[in-house]
């Protein structure tokens, strides 16, 4: 799959949906109860300059402007997220831009971190992405990215992952999302073989249980927004989402929330 298809698909997906990621994660919570946006936040806490690759809605972005004297950048490639992002209350000093992460808009040393939430997964042609944040990154620089890990098990999304894949399996072939990304960027060992030839130290990779419990509505809504839903025809998201709810009743506590988690891994590695 070329990476101009890939991001033909992820234009036209978040032209439809730019703030589906902080819709679905920006209420999640770890078990210490921060959100993973928050988590990143606290891996670069030192940090003066942030860039945020892959920026959406600017969720993100503004937490990381909280910090006084901080300047906060970002890119992504989605114009409609980016028009979001710009119209945030606490975003007004911030430079965001509508861009490609193969070819930053952005001078060489102009960043002391860089952070990316569940968009350096979805990247073609990583490698040019690596050799650019190397570039904007002064030496000694934070990168630190959360990545998809799937779900931590038997509850709704199981449950929503066995339904997606029936109603994908008997979709056509136009209805089905194009592979996104570089597989290499899922794991510890493929972020090693990237990074490390860059000049990154070996990567710190842990492991993080979110919690997207809630109303059988809103767990519905977190993750119909995986991209996997979008191309499908209104009728099969349809069936697709009555089915979830009749189902995941069975699963509900006696308090009405439905349980439901993923895992993310949160990776950090600093620039030698």
């Amino acid at each position: 799959m070329t990476t101009s298809t890939q991001e033909s698909f992820l234009r036209a997906f978040h032209a439809a949906s730019p703030a589906v990621t902080a819709d679905a994660f920006g209420d999640a919570r770890a078990a210490d109860g921060r959100s993973s946006y928050e988590i990143l936040c606290d891996r670069v806490a030192e940090s003066g300059r942030v860039l945020d690759l892959g920026c959406g809605d600017g969720l993100l972005l503004e937490l990381l402007a909280r910090t006084e004297g901080r300047h906060v950048a970002g890119v992504d490639l989605s114009p409609e997220a980016v028009s979001l992002a710009r119209r945030r209350p606490g975003l007004g000093g911030a430079t965001v831009l509508e861009g490609r992460a193969q070819e930053l808009p952005f001078a060489d040393d102009s960043f002391d971190a860089c952070v990316s939430h569940m968009a350096l997964m979805l990247m073609g042609d990583v490698e040019q992405v690596i050799t650019e944040v190397v570039r904007v990154l002064s030496p000694g620089a934070t990168l630190a990215c959360v990545i998809g890990g799937g779900a931590v098990g038997g509850e709704a999304y199981d449950l929503f992952l066995g339904l997606l894949r029936a109603a994908i399996k008997d979709a056509p072939a136009a209805q089905r999302v194009p592979a996104l990304g570089d597989r290499r960027t899922r794991s510890r060992e493929g972020l090693d073989s990237l990074l490390g030839p860059a000049g990154f130290t070996p990567v710190d990779w842990e492991t993080v249980a979110i919690d997207l419990s809630g109303a059988p509505e809103q767990v519905w809504a977190a993750l119909s927004g995986l991209y996997d839903v979008g191309p499908l025809d209104p009728r099969t998201v349809t069936s697709l989402r009555e089915t979830f709810l009749a189902r995941v009743e069975a699963l509900a506590m006696p308090d009405g929330l439905v349980p439901c988690g993923m895992k993310v891994h949160v990776v950090t590695a600093r620039l030698r």
